[in-house]
């Protein structure tokens, strides 16, 4: 195995190529995790954060839909999601090049 700290960077800043493609934020990193995570020291760990960050911000999505019938909380809700989505891929983009541990809030453990 060996360290690879601009492919972690990479894996985290990939998520925001859905502000442009629109899914490639969770395909990108996917593969990534499954082609290197035997291979680069620390990418299961840092590919398992980001899924699970992924399928969780869906997840709070897809109740986020049916509350904007409900005085328009879902709205208020997705604004909110969208700002998780921007922000927290950079700062644990940040994290990784200063050799720390990603941090996403929220996120549900799905993939151990």
């Amino acid at each position: 195995m060996k360290e690879n700290r601009q492919l972690l960077i990479f894996t985290h800043l990939s998520q925001l190529l859905d502000f442009v493609s629109g899914i490639g934020g969770f395909v990108v990193p996917l593969i990534l995790w499954l082609l290197k995570k035997d291979e680069v020291i620390d990418m299961d760990a840092h590919g398992k954060a980001i899924l699970n960050f992924r399928i969780s911000m869906f997840i709070y999505v897809l109740i986020c839909i049916p509350l904007i019938l409900l005085l328009g909380l879902g709205i208020i809700g997705l604004i909110v999601l969208g700002i998780f989505y921007l922000i927290f891929p950079i700062i644990n983009a940040i994290k990784v090049s200063n050799n720390e541990e990603p941090n996403y809030p929220f996120s549900m453990k799905i993939i151990n």
